[in-house]
């Protein structure tokens, strides 16, 4: 089976991302550059391009001027390098069977659920084209129908997990199927819940992170909440605790919308970023003690788990041709088990152990 395929798939996630960007135009302004538009800049400086169409290209966060994305008001300065970045080209790949192994939890003649082990990509994109969950799938269940208004073809896929992320997938294999479980990611008439181990303790019980997400123009790999709160794409991520640590807490959250990494940078923005989430900061002592032991305890734990603490754990939906209401739930993998313990154990003997002086921001910062 031929495919085009040309997006990213280092974080894949249950939403559309943009394709891998590159660099189409660079242009560094003159030494003698007076303050200038970006988007007249721009206009001034490509021949045949349109200043609508460059300010549109702006808005959406593909205009940088030295490596931060702009606004078409921004003012261009004397020797600032302005780039425009588009799609990269997609790459013709061929979507080969390969035998990966793959955790069947249910399967009939319409739909197949899976738990997904951490660090599987789910399907071949930028620096990923082979060793996938898809090509995986073909291997073990042969061709799979693709959704038509996917503009790369996906084989049986609905939804996505992050690469590094856990948990219980559902896959389609009819067209039927395939376009009953879209509507119903679509209309948001399913059931989605995660279990992460963030850092932090919470006042409430529960809440409820409402907050667009758009790519952060510090860092095109990562998701953030903008300043504007018209940019972005909407996102609700509600949260209930399950387990306390002191200096990290067991949360349950559920998705409203599923947006690129919108667990990770919802839980960021509200100070409480995954354990060992690098792209996210969530790597590194954010919370606890300042004695040497304990951070010893939490290099041992991220050891344990070399990857963000989020497993999708239940996954409840529409049977396609039934109609019946089926749910489907993922046990935490033994990697986050295995932390969980620990600080178990580290929080039942920690009144013992030290007197518990606090974290301070000057102290973190030392460590990032």
């Amino acid at each position: 089976m031929k495919a085009d395929v040309g997006m990213p798939e280092n974080e894949p996630v249950e939403a559309s991302e943009d394709q891998e960007l590159y660099e189409h135009h660079r242009i560094v302004a003159d030494p003698g550059q007076g303050l200038m538009r970006l988007d007249k800049f721009l206009f001034d400086h490509m021949a045949g391009a349109s200043r609508s169409r460059i300010a549109a290209a702006a808005r959406n966060g593909n205009v940088l001027v030295n490596g931060k994305s702009e606004k078409p008001s921004h003012k261009v300065k004397p020797n600032d390098v302005v780039t425009l970045v588009l799609p990269n080209p997609v790459r013709e790949v061929e979507l080969a069977p390969e035998d990966i192994p793959i955790e069947v939890i249910y399967e009939d003649d319409q739909i197949l659920l899976i738990n997904k082990q951490p660090g599987l990509v789910v399907h071949p994109g930028h620096g990923n084209w082979t060793g996938t969950l898809v090509n995986g799938l073909l291997y073990h269940f042969g061709k799979l129908p693709s959704s038509p208004n996917q503009p790369v073809p996906r084989p049986g896929l609905v939804h996505r997990l992050d690469k590094d992320t856990s948990g219980v997938m559902v896959i389609g294999k009819t067209d039927e199927a395939l376009t009953h479980l879209a509507r119903q990611f679509f209309d948001r008439t399913n059931d989605r819940r995660y279990r992460a181990l963030v850092w932090g303790d919470f006042e409430e019980e529960e809440g409820t992170i409402e907050g667009n997400l758009d790519r952060s123009p510090k860092d095109r790999t990562v998701m953030s909440v903008p300043v504007d709160p018209e940019q972005g794409k909407t996102a609700v991520t509600h949260w209930k605790v399950i387990e306390r640590f002191t200096y990290v807490t067991l949360v349950e959250c559920k998705l409203e919308t599923g947006r690129t990494h919108q667990i990770r940078a919802h839980m960021k923005h509200i100070g409480h970023p995954l354990f060992n989430d690098a792209p996210y900061g969530g790597d590194r002592v954010i919370k606890g003690t300042v004695f040497t032991k304990y951070k010893q305890f939490v290099e041992n734990c991220f050891t344990l788990l070399p990857r963000q603490a989020l497993h999708a754990a239940l996954l409840e939906i529409d049977h396609p041709l039934t109609g019946k209401r089926i749910k489907f739930e993922s046990p935490l993998p033994a990697d986050m088990e295995a932390v969980l313990a620990r600080w178990r154990v580290y929080t039942n003997s920690r009144p013992l152990e030290d007197p518990g002086e606090e974290f301070n921001a000057e102290e973190a910062n030392k460590l990032k």
